[in-house]
């Protein structure tokens, strides 16, 4: 994602980073600029520091370790992507973007009622929208 986060920022986009503020919270987004300090965050990431502006994202790039093609991932077992979209979605519309390798695809990923699907995929064969749930259009 380094080389995403550049090709962003030279066209003009604001970046924010993810900032885990809490064991069960949503997670926090600082605005962080190539060249701005990091510091040691949690899970063994760096993070805006503690000073930098903190705002709502409206585009998320989502981590994952497994996706289906119905847009359910299987993340990293904290729930913090999960618990933010819940939080964001319920006060907007953000579009999320699952990030992966296509190797990482697989049949049906396990899921339960908090799970959030991801609106898009994007893997090193491109970039599609996640098949609609049953019911959407």
């Amino acid at each position: 994602t380094r080389a995403l986060i550049g090709w962003l920022q030279e066209a003009g986009h604001q970046v924010l980073l993810p900032v885990v503020v809490g064991k069960a919270a949503p997670l926090m987004f600082r605005v962080w600029r190539a060249g701005d300090p990091l510091v040691a965050g949690g899970f063994g990431t760096q993070v805006p520091s503690p000073g930098a502006k903190a705002l709502i994202p409206e585009v998320l790039f989502v981590p994952l370790l497994a996706y289906d093609d119905d847009g359910y991932r299987l993340g990293y077992g904290g729930g913090f992507y999960d618990r933010t979209l819940e939080m964001l979605r319920g006060g907007g519309n953000p579009i999320a973007i699952g990030v992966a390798y296509a190797a990482q695809r697989v049949d049906s990923v396990p899921r339960t009622p908090h799970d959030q699907r991801l609106d898009w995929l994007a893997t090193e064969a491109g970039v599609s929208p996640a098949r609609p749930a049953a019911g959407q259009v």
